[in-house]
This record gives C-alpha cells, sequence and structure tokens, in this order.
C-alpha cells in the first residue's frame, strides 16, 4: 500500500496530469462554492467580504492558472493551497 504524502501525491498530480485537471477544476470549484456559500451564510459584513475575496481568488487562480499552461509543480501547490484555506474557511464559520 502506497503512503499518502504530498510528495508522492505531487508525483502523482504530474504523472497523470491530464486526468487530474477536469477532476481537481471540478473538486476545487465544489469546495470554492460551499465555502463561498457559507461565507454568505453569515451576512455581509466587512470580514465576510474578505474572507469571500480569499475563496474566490484562489479557486480563479487555480482555473487560470490550469487555462494558462502554468507549471505542473505549480498547479499542483496552488490546488493544495485553495483546498486547505477553502476548507479551513467552511470550518470556521461552520464552528
Amino acid at each position: 500500500m502506497k503512503a499518502l504524502s504530498l510528495k508522492s501525491l505531487q508525483h502523482e498530480f504530474e504523472y497523470d496530469y491530464y486526468m487530474y485537471v477536469p477532476l481537481t477544476i471540478i473538486l476545487n470549484s465544489c469546495i470554492g462554492s460551499i465555502a463561498a456559500m457559507s461565507v454568505l451564510g453569515q451576512g455581509t459584513s466587512l470580514l465576510s467580504g474578505i474572507e469571500l475575496t480569499i475563496c474566490v481568488s484562489l479557486c480563479m487562480g487555480y482555473n487560470a492558472a490550469l487555462l494558462a499552461g502554468s507549471n505542473r509543480k505549480f498547479a499542483f501547490w496552488l490546488l493544495v493551497v485553495s483546498l486547505v484555506a477553502n476548507i479551513l474557511l467552511i470550518l470556521i464559520t461552520l464552528l
């Protein structure tokens, strides 16, 4: 059984890049929209606006990096940052 580490996940992402592109776009968009919905569920304030800006910027940044054909390593790390930040936003707003 393979150990799950960031290095092995990065290698897998780079090896099967064209398979992971549509899957990660869907995953990142779904997690990002859940985060945006939970942020907007708090109401509208300056803090909610900042959280929403972070959420949308990270999701759009990952999609733009893929469309621009950027480095695979950069795209992987942008995906990781986007997923972690959006999951943290979901957890923070639910608590």
